[in-house]
């Protein structure tokens, strides 16, 4: 590992551990979404993934992390329909149109995976959906300005232009991207929102979380007394989809893998796949 003045780059070998962990990751996430239906609470679906991944050598990277209050005491952040990031799993139940955001994250041979997903339970509406789809753009477009030579910039204006610009959406200010590596949450911060060719300049080797957070309207949100849950204020729906990616010349390797849950969702009966109903 190189230490830039501010940000860790990460060698060969080091990506390929990350790579190892945000597999782990999204492979949790898919043997989440086996189980996601109606009437099945965030608690479960929680227990789930904590098992798996202990099961395989890991240790959840969200639990015990320390909060404003107190320490997140789940395995994963569980956010359902209005809560737009950092839901505490417990004994609410899935409903027929909810949308679930799961956020997952392990620790494993020194290193941290991190990766997030938003489902669709059974028929949601074609704005809802257009919203998840859009937001799933969001992060493909972010992806593909995270290449060594771009400035960090360029990864929240392509989010924030085709959310906000494209298609009205709300882009929450007060929840970032990150850098991760050895630690979860690392320099720099990956705002989805900024100016073309202005921040920071990416090179190879660094390693980051992109999540775009994007809400159906406004962007204003407010936190809940717990001091982890945050929910849009006007109690719209917001998505959440996260990639780890590592910087690299041509085009960013992406490191965890959505296929594997798009499979998983697929093969789900109680699950919309997302993508545009028209």
């Amino acid at each position: 590992m190189q230490i830039g003045s501010r940000f860790h780059y990460k060698s060969a070998e080091e990506i390929e551990l990350i790579r190892k962990n945000c597999l782990l990751v999204t492979s949790t996430l898919a043997e989440v979404a086996g189980h996601v239906k109606p009437g099945v609470t965030g608690l479960a679906l929680d227990a789930i993934a904590e098992t798996y991944i202990r099961d395989h050598q890991a240790v959840p990277a969200f639990k015990g992390y320390p909060g404003s209050i107190f320490d997140f005491p789940g395995t994963l952040c569980i956010s359902f329909n209005d809560v737009v990031v950092h839901g505490i799993p417990d004994q609410t139940e899935i409903k027929e149109g909810d949308i679930v955001s799961i956020d997952c994250g392990v620790e494993m041979n020194g290193f941290f995976g991190d990766a997030a997903f938003t489902f669709a339970v059974g028929e949601i509406s074609e704005e809802v959906m257009d919203l998840l789809v859009t937001t799933r753009e969001c992060l493909d477009m972010a992806i593909g300005q995270a290449v060594a030579g771009n400035r960090l910039g360029d990864i929240g204006y392509a989010v924030q232009q085709h959310a906000e610009v494209n298609h009205k959406y709300g882009v929450i200010r007060e929840m970032v991207g990150h850098g991760i590596g050895r630690d979860l949450h690392e320099p720099p911060n990956v705002p989805n929102y900024g100016k073309r060719g202005k921040g920071p300049l990416l090179k190879e080797g660094l390693t980051i979380a992109i999540e775009p957070m994007i809400n159906l309207a406004s962007r204003d949100v407010y936190m809940k007394k717990d001091g982890w849950t945050l929910v849009t204020k006007d109690h719209k729906p917001s998505a959440h989809y996260e990639h780890t990616v590592a910087v690299q010349k041509a085009e960013a390797d992406v490191l965890s893998d959505h296929t594997v849950i798009d499979e998983a969702v697929k093969n789900n009966v109680n699950l919309s796949e997302i993508r545009r109903k028209r």
